[in-house]
């Protein structure tokens, strides 16, 4: 009971947290987690534990899917449509890294996320010194009129 209890507790938290997050930091979050499934994918590697390779390498390629959903093609030009072709290679040479069973394809992908993180993280920091460097709060509310 007490750990069901304390799943409950770290899943409210965690929607929560996912929940307030700017969306830079909710995309370096995914970057992370697609990279925590591909470390364990390649672990899973040495002692043949095929099964929870293919699961977490899906798993990943669900995150990709998700961050290509969350382009804005129209708003983005140039960039969301680079960042479309990357998760697109990248979900194709997962496919092939599960179908052979391959390391360095998958070490090449979590390179790439990698250096894709390092750069959201680095824009998720300078929004977070611009908005507390910025006196004014925005509360929703316009005294204005």
């Amino acid at each position: 009971m007490l750990r069901a209890n304390s799943y409950s507790n770290q899943n409210a938290y965690k929607a929560n947290e996912i929940s307030t997050v700017s969306q830079t930091r909710l995309i370096v979050m995914l970057y992370e987690g697609a990279m925590r499934f591909l470390k364990i994918a390649t672990e899973s590697m040495t002692p043949r534990k095929y099964d929870i390779v293919n699961n977490n390498i899906i798993k990943a390629q669900d995150i990709i899917t998700e961050l290509m959903l969350s382009l804005n093609l129209e708003d983005g030009k140039e960039i969301a449509s680079n960042l479309l072709s990357l998760y697109v290679y990248m979900k194709k040479r997962l496919l092939e890294a599960n179908m052979r069973k391959d390391t360095k394809i998958i070490e090449e992908v979590i390179e790439l996320l990698t250096q894709l993180k390092t750069a959201w993280d680095d824009l998720d920091r300078k929004e977070v010194s611009n908005q507390s460097s910025s006196p004014t709060r925005n509360t929703g509310i316009s005294i204005t009129g």
